[in-house]
């Protein structure tokens, strides 16, 4: 019995080293070249005409500065909440998209993993093509979301 301990101890440690091992890290995409950016809070900057009429957006920089490879905004709702248009199922052609609740609440629904309420500090990734909707949100909800690419499309469902 002593020796299979052993045995199972050295084997998990020979996991661990393989493990650790070294891996390249993945290089930028060829030809995105990439500039530095900076946003400042400045409350004008939020401007309607986005995706959703209730929610007003604030561009951060960082699609221009990736040319392209990323999206990165502040989202402010701005209207109440109407359960006659908020609750939309729709899903985003996307590589990569995360959400990080700033301020507020918001309670969303994902295909499969049923309604969730994010509160300020929570964080979650949509992952690709994912079909989800708003169900509700605080009158205080401000989210910052990161997108890739920045040009995508938004494909409603109802």
């Amino acid at each position: 019995m002593a020796v299979a301990v052993r045995a199972r101890r050295r084997n998990g440690a020979a996991r661990l080293r393989a493990r650790a091992k070294v891996r390249p890290k993945p290089q930028p995409k060829a030809g995105r070249k990439q500039a530095f950016a900076v946003s400042h809070l400045d409350e004008r900057d939020f401007k309607a005409g986005g995706l959703r009429d209730y929610v007003e957006y604030r561009d951060l920089g960082i699609a221009k500065a990736t040319n392209g490879l990323a999206l990165a905004h502040v989202l402010r709702f701005c209207k109440p909440c109407d359960p006659a248009v908020v609750p939309k199922e729709h899903l985003h052609d996307v590589v990569f998209q995360m959400i990080y609740v700033l301020d507020g609440w918001i309670k969303t629904e994902l295909d499969g993993q049923g309604a969730h309420v994010m509160k300020a500090g929570s964080c979650w990734i949509q992952p690709p093509c994912i079909k989800h909707k708003v169900l509700d949100y605080s009158p205080d909800c401000r989210l910052l979301e990161i997108v890739m690419p920045a040009d995508f499309a938004t494909v409603e469902l109802e």
